[in-house]
């Protein structure tokens, strides 16, 4: 399995069978400066969302039409997405569900944080709850995007259904947990194998850097890779 970094949230992952875009904010992440949309967007098959907040959809409704690609998210996004934008390759979900997509599966996992979107008359409108998404694959290691979440003590039971070997971890504090209480949050409740931390660097009022998060690490920092956006880290 290939990772990419794409800035804040964004990842793309290729395997064998599928490549997928999570949370592919592009147009407007200072994060995704440097990287070509066109490169990121090619040949992806699938989109998967942690939440409806703008910085996690991002680009999601263009992509889609362009490529073709399955869009995965929480009910009342998808749906939002559907009369909004015209998407029709939709697989919605909620909390505790999995969906096969082939070649992979995706579980929506519980993450503590809020889903709205802002219309232009000021008005938030709902999009269902934040998740995290759980994926398992066939010839790959299982994986699991945070999304934004704080730390909570039934991350112990996510690990304990589905023993993820990859993190991706939310790290810049303000909007999501920091990065010391998300070290805290990878030792105890979790045995991943790899982490790699997000959701830092992209805007002022975030964490910077991910220096706080790898040294409160301790002994499992050999765990962790801190790529630059569009670096790739390879499992």
């Amino acid at each position: 399995m290939k990772i990419t970094w794409l800035g804040h949230a964004a990842f793309r992952l290729e395997t064998a069978k599928a490549t997928i875009l999570i949370d592919p904010f592009f147009t407007g992440n200072p994060g995704f400066a440097g990287n070509d949309l066109k490169d990121a967007a090619k040949g992806v098959t699938h989109i998967l969302l942690t939440h409806g907040h703008g910085d996690h959809v991002g680009d999601t409704a263009q992509i889609a039409k362009e490529t073709g690609a399955v869009v995965l998210a929480n009910a009342d996004l998808a749906g939002w997405l559907g009369h909004h934008h015209g998407l029709d390759k939709l697989e919605p979900g909620n909390t505790g569900g999995t969906i096969s997509l082939g070649g992979f599966s995706a579980t929506f996992v519980n993450a503590l944080h809020s889903s709205a979107h802002i219309t232009s008359d000021g008005v938030s409108h709902s999009l269902g709850n934040a998740n995290g998404l759980m994926l398992h694959f066939e010839d790959e290691p299982s994986l699991l995007h945070m999304g934004d979440t704080d730390i909570f003590s039934d991350m112990a039971l996510i690990n304990e259904l589905h023993r993820p070997e990859i993190g991706i971890v939310p790290i810049g504090d303000r909007f999501t947990m920091g990065g010391v209480v998300a070290a805290l949050a990878c030792r105890r409740f979790f045995s991943f194998g790899k982490v790699i931390p997000c959701h830092y660097g992209t805007f002022p009022i975030i964490d910077q850097t991910a220096d706080a998060f790898v040294e409160a690490m301790e002994d499992d920092a050999k765990k962790v890779a801190v790529p630059k956006s569009g670096q790739s880290v390879t499992v």
